[in-house]
């Protein structure tokens, strides 16, 4: 099978990733085998590539926001058949014994396994994955439609809830992405005010369009205080704004898997019982809840489709801010 492979993590503009043929996986026991169709970029997929992620596998093939259809199934495989169209995400395997698994945190499983990270992922025409961890996707979503969900927007989903959002409040996106702009069009069925900050006026532009009480920069200060923040840019500096914008009893969550060093907080800025907590991962429920929920409303993606051997220049786009909404490679 064709894959994009990394040898060794780099810049991105030294073009790490290499074309190249594996052999075809072969579905084990429990485990369907997906003719991969598209695959959705992510900074975490960047992180990985570029080594800010420590690697967890040599030569490993990222990508964890996999479209496909079921060609193989192994033995013992009861959620889906051979045709079925299916969906997979970061969280690859959970152990289900630990004290997390019992607990309803999965996404904090002491063995935890990712997509693209600890097993190859999507940047491939093949992939394995246990039936466990595969999810059916909501008809009236394309393909390059749903490969978004699969992470910017289940980790989306994720960051609102440990925001504490609630309908009605005033909510604040930090960084206006693939994620927030999946975010923002659930905050807004759930009819709160989003104030979107972004460095990019197409970004901005972009919010403005989804529903965004307001957008602009992050250092802008606004005329009302904040009930909930998200952050999605891996950039710590903006801890400090989102703070100062915040009211009392407020919430930031830091949706990202990486960020770059916080600078010292002055503690007026948490007192008030302002609450700051990380967005680790997610669970399945997490999955199957945004799913159906992105087909109640129905979230609309905006998609930039590149092919797989252009995967190096695209994820140089995504650390450069130049795509609009989310990426996503097509493979089948």
């Amino acid at each position: 099978m064709r894959a994009m492979q990394l040898k060794a993590p780099a810049s991105i503009e030294q073009k790490p990733l290499e074309l190249v043929e594996l052999p075809d996986p072969e579905p084990g026991r429990g485990e369907i085998r997906l003719a991969v169709k598209v695959c959705g970029l992510c900074h975490t997929d960047l992180h990985i590539t570029e080594g800010e992620l420590p690697p967890h596998q040599p030569h490993i093939v990222p990508g964890h926001q996999i479209v496909g259809v079921v060609d193989r199934c192994g033995e013992g495989v009861s959620a889906f058949k051979p045709g079925d169209r299916a969906g997979v995400p970061w969280l690859y395997h959970t152990d289900q014994t630990c004290h997390y698994c019992l607990n309803g945190t999965e996404n904090l499983c002491e063995h935890g396994l990712f997509t693209g990270y600890d097993v190859n992922g999507g940047y491939a025409q093949y992939h394995i994955v246990s039936q466990e961890f595969a999810y059916h996707l909501p008809d009236g979503f394309e393909d390059v439609q749903a490969a978004p969900l699969l992470c910017a927007g289940v980790i989306g989903f994720r960051a609102l809830r440990l925001a504490e959002v609630k309908p009605g409040s005033r909510v604040g996106m930090y960084g206006f992405g693939a994620s927030a702009h999946i975010c923002i069009q659930v905050a807004r069925h759930w009819g709160c005010e989003v104030y979107a900050f972004s460095r990019g006026q197409h970004h901005r532009d972009l919010a403005l369009k989804l529903g965004a009480k307001w957008a602009g920069p992050s250092d802008e200060e606004l005329p009302v205080k904040l009930d909930s923040a998200i952050i999605f840019a891996p950039a710590g500096g903006l801890v400090i704004d989102a703070l100062k914008a915040l009211d009392k009893g407020g919430t930031l969550a830091l949706a990202g898997i990486y960020m770059s060093q916080i600078p010292p907080i002055d503690y007026n800025l948490i007192y008030g019982e302002r609450t700051i907590r990380s967005v680790a991962n997610s669970t399945r429920q997490d999955a199957i809840d945004l799913l159906k929920l992105a087909a109640e409303i129905p979230i609309q993606t905006e998609v930039e489709l590149f092919e797989l051997a252009d995967l190096n220049e695209a994820l140089a786009r995504l650390k450069n801010g130049t795509i609009n909404g989310a990426a996503a490679v097509k493979i089948g």
